[in-house]
């Protein structure tokens, strides 16, 4: 009877495991980008509320035009942008998000 038990428990044990996995595999895509917190994530938006006054909607790591965070503003114009900074919280680019959307702007190199 001991052993029933364990098979079972073990069965059930296995098909948990999958079905995480299953969904953690499932769940990230290129596109799938998660809103970080944490002293890091804290810094990023001091950093990109600086660079571009408004207000904080998510703070998120980052991969493209060289930037390791992306942080979404909408500013005092009601306009959203996505502020991108680098490793050291420095400005990389500032783009228009979606309808919003206007000219870049750059730091001056």
């Amino acid at each position: 009877m001991r052993r029933k038990h364990l098979v079972i428990g073990g069965a059930v044990l296995a098909l948990s495991a999958g079905g995480v996995g299953a969904a953690v595999a499932g769940g990230g895509g290129e596109d799938a980008k998660e809103q970080v917190s944490g002293p890091g994530a804290d810094r990023a938006r001091e950093a990109a509320l600086a660079a571009h006054p408004g207000t904080a909607n998510s703070v998120e790591r980052d991969g493209e035009a060289g930037a390791t965070w992306e942080v979404e503003i909408t500013g005092q114009d009601g306009k959203t942008v996505d502020v991108r900074l680098d490793e050291n919280y420095k400005l990389v680019v500032i783009e228009g998000d979606g309808e919003d959307s206007h000219e870049d702007e750059r730091p001056d190199q």
